[in-house]
Order: C-alpha cells, then structure tokens, then sequence
C-alpha cells in the first residue's frame, strides 16, 4: 500500500509524523540500552515517548518492527559517515576499510544488546532478516554506499564492466560477514573486529584487483557465474531474471 512502509510501517504524511516517528525510535533504542531488547515492551516505549499505544503501534507494527526502523536509521548515518570519510581518497583498499570503519564506529553505541537483535534478524524466513524483501530499503542504501566505493576510486575503471555491476552486492555480503563476527565479539571496543577488518580488507582489495588481469577472467567468469545463480537469488529483490545474462 502506498501509505505503508515494508513490514506494515506507516509512511509518515508530514514533518510532524516524521518527527513523532523519530521520537519513537529513539525512545526504544534507549530503552533496549537501558532494560534489554527483552524486558522493553511497547506500552513502555510509548508511555516514555509520550505518546498512546495506539500511536506507538500506527508507526511500527510491533517491537520487533522497531529493529527495521534501526535498520534504516543507522545504515542512513552509517552511510553520510562513510561518505564524508572517503572524501579525498581514491586507493580503493582504503576506502573500503574506510567504509567498514566507519559502520563499527556507528554501531558501537549498539553493540551491548545486538545478540538480543541477531535473534530475531538471523531467522531466514523472518521479515526482519537482512536479506529479506522488507529489509530492501535499508540494503539498498548500503549497496548504493559500497558501489560508491568503488566508482570513486582508483580502480574502477580497470575492471570488467560485468564484474563491477555484481561487486557492491558482494562486498555488502562482506559487510555482512563483518557484522555476525561483530555481534559475537566481547572484546574491548570490539577491537578483534576492527582488526579482522584491517587485515582482511588488503586481502579483498588484491583479489578484486587480480580479477582485472587476463588470465584470471575465466575464473572470473565462472564465478560470476555462481553469483548470479546461487548468491544474489537468495537476497530479496536482487534475483537475476532467466536469460539475463
């Protein structure tokens, strides 16, 4: 419906409703910091926004809905952040980890009670889960981010044209990888994350790079290949129509 959002959100009408909206998730995201994602339920997060239950379930369907909500809002500032970081820089490795820096960075203020939040995303056949359809605005973005990476850097143009169109997909997926390893870590200021994503980044960057040289497109081609039937199939909205290629 057009007055809708993915997963029964309502689409704020005006700069109030926005506004209302907005309290209403930031009200939540204090609350799970402050009690847990489990102990904070709805009456609760409209009694402290100050607005009636009813309201509280107009904008999210339910406390579940308000992790999409966190989806969308943090993968927006996750992005402006990331942007602002490669400002200047074109070593495509660099901006890379960069972009990757800069999501731990905006997530950190989360990360105490993200387990409580990958229990319900991690559901394949959840609504919530990354790779669903509903989560197709928030994966956008963040696609769009990664494909900024790399046209605004040095290598760009050095790579097949075909290959270039699947890699912001990919890296996502590396993204991804990034923030299961994230969830699970309890080491101070997640500093074994940071330090897979410093020493895993050259790696991918050399990889991609390789890709461009001649003797490794056949390579190159079959693994496209599989991307495009197996990998990019399973995440909403990306499925790569019969014949496309």
């Amino acid at each position: 419906m057009a007055d809708e959002l993915p997963g029964g959100r309502a689409r704020p009408k005006t700069g109030k409703s926005e506004q209302t909206r907005a309290v209403i998730l930031e009200t939540a995201m204090r609350l799970f910091q402050e009690r847990g994602y489990d102990k904070t339920t709805m009456r609760a997060i409209a009694q402290e926004a100050g607005v009636s239950v009813g309201n509280a379930y107009y904008y999210f369907e339910s406390k579940e809905f308000l992790i999409q909500g966190f989806y969308d809002q943090m993968t927006h500032d996750h992005a402006a952040d990331a942007t602002l970081r490669m400002h200047g820089t074109r070593d495509f490795a660099e901006r890379l980890e960069l972009t990757l820096g800069s999501w731990l960075d905006t997530a950190a203020p989360y990360h105490e009670f993200a387990a409580q939040f990958f229990r319900t995303a991690a559901d394949p056949g959840s609504s919530l889960s990354p790779f669903s359809n509903e989560s197709h605005p928030a994966r956008a973005t963040a696609v769009e981010l990664f494909r900024e990476v790399l046209s605004g850097s040095d290598l760009a143009p050095k790579l097949d044209a075909e290959l270039a169109e699947l890699l912001p997909e990919l890296l996502w997926l590396h993204l991804m990888v990034v923030v299961l390893y994230w969830v699970f870590d309890r080491t101070p200021d997640t500093e074994r994350t940071r330090e897979f994503v410093r020493r895993s980044t050259p790696l991918v960057a050399r990889l991609i790079t390789m890709s461009r040289y001649r003797v490794f497109r056949p390579v190159v081609r079959d693994a496209k290949g599989l991307i495009q039937d197996f990998i990019l199939p399973t995440i909403g909205r990306t499925a790569t129509p019969p014949g496309a290629r």
